[in-house]
């Protein structure tokens, strides 16, 4: 179980890079700006990629209707996020230490991958939740009114994830470093898990009697 210990214990401490490096990033890129504008959204706050990005969209989505950029007090996601990801690494590197010393068994290391990941979706399924909330609920007085060729208000929600032509932007969104942190730092507690278990059995099978 120590291996199995050691793994989820990385695998949790992975999760505190979220509060370094961006969970996800969208670029806009259009032929008036050679340099794409972009946003790095982390789990505290949404950022641009440079100095004026958040400036110069929140720029062009008022000719359109659209809200801006929120700040972090603007949103309780920005609040609850941090203290969720931190709740869940301090929890993992625990069951990590009882684990290395054979407080706990596997089961737990199966536990909590399960709670991260659910936890995990719910995230991504709210984050969709403010990207169609954004790109529909427009200002219908807006200076621009763009329609559909059937005469309904044209919508602007950003992809959750891939490419999407919005007029003659191209938006871009993709997970960041910070994803990919969390997803390997599942990987590793899964890994944990199956380390424990295939360790267990190794032990059942050398205790059995002959």
């Amino acid at each position: 179980m120590k291996k199995a210990g050691l793994l989820m214990i990385a695998g949790s401490v992975l999760l505190l890079g979220l509060f370094l490096f961006p969970l996800w990033n969208i670029m806009l890129g259009a032929p008036q700006y050679p340099e794409p504008l972009g946003m790095n959204i982390y789990i505290n706050g949404i950022e641009g990629v440079n100095e004026f990005d958040i400036q110069n969209i929140d720029g062009i989505n008022h000719y359109i209707g659209m809200k801006t950029i929120p700040k972090p007090e603007e949103m309780w996601e920005f609040t609850v996020f941090p203290l969720v990801i931190g709740i869940m690494a301090v929890s993992g590197i625990v069951i990590g230490l009882l684990g290395f010393f054979k407080k706990v068994g596997y089961g737990w290391f199966a536990g909590w991958f399960v709670l991260m990941a659910v936890l995990g979706v719910l995230g991504m399924y709210d984050f969709n939740l403010w990207l169609a909330d954004y790109g529909t609920d427009l200002d219908p007085h807006a200076i621009m009114k763009m329609t559909f060729p059937d005469g309904t208000p044209m919508t602007y929600k950003p992809p959750l994830l891939g490419h999407r032509k919005m007029l003659n932007f191209d938006v871009d969104s993709w997970p960041h470093t910070g994803a990919f942190l969390m997803f390997g730092g599942l990987l590793l507690t899964l890994l944990a898990f199956f380390t424990g278990r295939r360790s267990l059995k190794n032990k059942t099978c050398l205790t059995r009697p002959l």
